[in-house]
């Protein structure tokens, strides 16, 4: 039986269940048990049936189509910056199959990249500093090593084009202002996460319930604590299942910065998440259902969003025993 408490306004409400893997944290799996039976019920053709106006799922029935329609993205953006209106993409690691693609469209195209932009999403951080780029893990290094610094030189765009976020964010957050964004990439974590804005810890005043949606939404780039299960998929997804190298914390754009880009594009392999997670954020945001808990789903009230998916890569939420 939830406890019943008494919120400020006197209102009566439930307390939200603790979380099934981290009862310090807030997550998915203190949603209502009817939202989450709904998402894992969805077929494929129920997911991909999922569009509505703002919000466009789309469909790919081969990896190299996927990755090139994700790599066509940083054409399309780079395409439209102008001397007097320079512009870019935001761009995610994870994933990272993109990113040659993106090299070699631009070499073979003759795209001179001068006026263009690019945003990092995120970078890990150590002894409260973003880490330097001979670290292992560094997202900065590579963006360079698998896409920019395969560009031939007379084309790339200037370094200072180049946005990496720091723990020293100001320069970073002001640059969504100075440029125009016109699409964000990302991936979506086992936490439900974009970048890494995780869900928060349960912690006053939001022990009953999650901090308000608008109340996240106004959090931009900034040093950030990771949920226990961000810091167990980077680990298998990029370490072999090393918990002890991946970080605790990392600096990530925020909310704020993107709701200053044009379009949010999520690409869902299958790899960074599960199939009930494709589903839930998927539902959630087709419903407009926004909840801190689960910040994918804060995308809800952005007016321009695309689902991107990996038809083979969906799978189902049976039971399947290995």
């Amino acid at each position: 039986m939830p406890r019943i408490v008494l919120d400020s306004n006197t209102r009566m409400f439930a307390m939200r269940p603790l979380s099934l893997v981290a009862p310090d944290w807030w997550d998915y799996t203190t949603l209502d048990p009817e939202l989450l039976d709904r998402a894992a019920r969805l077929t494929p053709d129920d997911l991909f049936g999922l569009s509505r106006d703002g919000f466009t799922v789309r469909v790919y029935d081969t990896l190299e189509d996927f990755y090139l329609a994700e790599a066509l993205e940083y054409i399309s953006s780079w395409r439209e910056a102008t001397p007097e209106r320079p512009a870019g993409i935001c761009g995610p690691i994870g994933p990272t199959e993109q990113l040659p693609l993106v090299a070699r469209l631009v070499n073979e195209l003759d795209i001179d990249l001068r006026h263009a932009h690019f945003w990092g999403m995120d970078e890990w951080v150590l002894d409260g500093k973003e880490v330097p780029p001979d670290f292992s893990l560094s997202f900065a290094r590579t963006d360079r090593e698998l896409c920019f610094d395969r560009i031939r030189p007379e084309l790339r765009m200037p370094e200072e084009n180049l946005h990496f976020p720091s723990v020293d964010s100001d320069d970073f957050s002001r640059s969504f202002e100075q440029f125009r964004c016109v699409i964000m990439q990302g991936g979506q974590g086992e936490v439900k996460h974009w970048a890494f804005n995780d869900p928060p810890r349960r912690e006053p005043p939001y022990m009953d319930q999650p901090p308000p949606p608008e109340q996240y939404r106004q959090l931009g780039t900034r040093l950030v604590e990771l949920h226990p299960m961000t810091i167990i998929q980077n680990a298998r997804t990029s370490g072999g299942g090393v918990v002890s190298q991946v970080p605790s914390h990392a600096v990530t754009v925020g909310p704020r910065e993107t709701w200053q880009a044009e379009k949010v594009s999520i690409w869902h392999a299958g790899c960074h998440d599960n199939p009930f997670g494709l589903r839930l954020t998927t539902l959630m945001i087709s419903e407009r259902i926004a909840d801190t808990a689960v910040p994918m789903s804060l995308l809800a009230d952005h007016p321009c969003v695309q689902f991107n998916f990996y038809r083979h890569g969906v799978g189902t939420c049976d039971v399947e025993m290995h």
